[in-house]
C-alpha cells in the first residue's frame, strides 16, 4: 500500500496539489479497512512500525524527564520556589521508570542488531553509562522519596550535585548512542535511491544551472 504519510522529496514537482492529495488521503482510509492490509498501526506508524526495536523511541522519554527534573529543581532550590521542586521531583519519578524501561530495550537491542569489534566496544560504554543513569534515578528518587518531597540544607546541595551528574552521563550516553546510529550506522538500513532520481535531479540541476547562466 503506497503511504499517504510519506514525504517525497525527489520528483514530487510531477504531482497535481490538493486533487491528487485528497485522492491519497481516500486511497490510504481505503488501505486501511481493506481485508488484505497489513494492519492499521505499520499504516499509520511506518516508522515505528519498521524499527528493529523501540529503544530508540524510549530512549527520548528519560531524556526529557530527568533533564527538566534537574533544571526544576535548581531554578526551585535557588528562588525557593518549593512549587516547582515539587513538579521536579515527578518528572524524576517518571525519569526513573522511563529509565528501567529504556535500559532493558537497549540491553534487547544490543543483543539482537548486528555490529562489529569497534562498535561493541562503544556500545559497551553506552550500556555502562545507561545503568549508571538508571542507578542514580532510582537513587535520587527512593532518596527524595523517603525525605518526603523535598530535601534542604547540604543535603539538598548533595543532591543536586548527584544529579547534575546524572545529567552529565545521560549526555554522554546519548552522545555514543549519536555514534553509533551516526557514524557506524548500527541499526540503520542501507539507504536505497533509484537511479532514475539520481539522473532527474541532475538533470534539473544542470537545466537550472544553465537558465542563470
Amino acid at each position: 500500500m503506497n503511504n499517504f504519510l510519506s514525504f517525497q522529496v525527489h520528483g514530487g514537482g510531477d504531482h497535481g496539489g490538493i486533487a491528487d492529495s485528497v485522492a491519497g488521503l481516500l486511497a490510504f482510509f481505503e488501505g486501511l479497512t481493506a481485508h488484505d492490509s497489513p494492519g492499521v498501526f505499520p499504516a499509520l506508524m511506518p516508522g515505528i512500525s519498521s524499527m528493529d526495536n523501540i529503544h530508540p523511541l524510549l530512549v527520548h522519554f528519560p531524556i526529557a524527564f530527568l533533564s527538566t527534573f534537574f533544571v526544576l529543581d535548581l531554578f526551585g532550590t535557588l528562588a525557593k520556589k518549593p512549587q516547582c521542586r515539587n513538579v521536579a521531583g515527578w518528572l524524576l519519578y517518571l525519569g526513573a521508570v522511563a529509565s528501567v524501561f529504556t535500559v532493558i530495550a537497549g540491553f534487547i537491542a544490543a543483543g539482537s542488531v548486528p555490529h562489529g569489534e569497534n562498535v561493541h566496544a562503544i556500545m559497551e560504554r553506552h550500556e555502562h553509562l545507561g545503568v549508571s543513569v538508571l542507578s542514580l534515578a532510582v537513587l535520587l528518587s527512593a532518596w527524595r522519596m523517603k525525605s518526603g518531597g523535598i530535601i534542604q540544607g547540604g543535603a539538598n546541595s548533595f543532591f543536586l550535585i548527584l544529579a547534575a551528574l546524572l545529567c552529565g552521563l545521560m549526555m554522554l550516553g546519548a552522545d555514543l548512542g549519536g555514534l553509533m546510529v551516526y557514524k557506524y550506522g548500527v541499526a540503520v538500513k542501507s539507504l536505497q535511491v533509484p537511479a532514475a532520481d539520481f539522473h532527474e535531479h541532475d538533470h534539473e540541476h544542470s537545466h537550472d544551472h544553465e537558465h542563470e547562466h
